[in-house]
This record gives C-alpha cells, sequence and structure tokens, in this order.
C-alpha cells in the first residue's frame, strides 16, 4: 500500500527499532511507495513511511533491494557531497564513503553481506541513517 511520506523532524530524528519476521508487510508498503514516487527518490527507509523498524529499500535501477536490519561492517574513503531527501525540503553537505560492506536480512531472513560503491553506497548510507534517526 503506498503510504504518505512522513516529514516530521521529531519522529524521524528518532532510532529505529530492530525488525521481526511480523515486520515484513512493512517491506510490500515501501516498495509500493517507493514506485510510486520514481523519479523524485531512489531510496527509502520504514521511519519514512511511519514505521520505526530498521527496514531499508534502495533501487538499483533494475530491482529494489530490501535490506532488513542492516549493519555497516566497513567503509572505505570518505567524500563530501550535496543529498536532497524526500522527507525534507532542499539538500544539505554531508560525508558519504566510496565503497562500504553492509550485513542484512533479506526477505526471507537470510543473511547476506554486500559490497555496494559510488552511488549505491550513497544511497545505502542515507537510507540507513535514517535508521538510526540522522537526518541529512
Amino acid at each position: 500500500m503506498v503510504k504518505p511520506v512522513v516529514k516530521d523532524i521529531f519522529f524521524l530524528g528518532q532510532k529505529s527499532e530492530e525488525a521481526t519476521k511480523a515486520d515484513l508487510s512493512v517491506v510490500q508498503d515501501l516498495r509500493d511507495t517507493l514506485k510510486a514516487n520514481v523519479g523524485r527518490c531512489v531510496g527509502m527507509a520504514a521511519n519514512m513511511i511511519g514505521v520505526k523498524k530498521r527496514i531499508i529499500i534502495v533501487s538499483i535501477g533494475f530491482a529494489d533491494l530490501v535490506m532488513i536490519n542492516p549493519v555497516l561492517l566497513n567503509k572505505g574513503t570518505p567524500y563530501e557531497t550535496e543529498e536532497g531527501c524526500l522527507s525534507l525540503d532542499g539538500v544539505r553537505k554531508t560525508t558519504r564513503y566510496q565503497d562500504i560492506v553492509v550485513e542484512y536480512l533479506d526477505e526471507n531472513w537470510k543473511k547476506r553481506r554486500q559490497k555496494f560503491s559510488g552511488m549505491t553506497a550513497q544511497i545505502v548510507q542515507h537510507e540507513m541513517d535514517h535508521l538510526e534517526g540522522i537526518i541529512i
């Protein structure tokens, strides 16, 4: 179901809780809401649709990658950039890392470990920041 995008800074500034198998319905809501905002958005965190659970979705071109309870294991060279967010107006400066390694659960509750680089790494970092209550 397409959900409204949360713009409440107080809500977005709170840390998200670990997701459980009972939270899997959130994945479809994230998919639907990301699709409804195509062209304006390349990733979402569950708190952006009002759910304080550690679930993100990232558009990687040919598919959407869902990450449940993601953990950043490794980060490479930092760089400065500007980002926008569907929950905020305008763009803001931030520091990101060119290469990252993330461990997460997929939709089948299987543990995965994946390396991301470039723009995909940047999007993953942005969405993972949402889980920590960090707003660019």
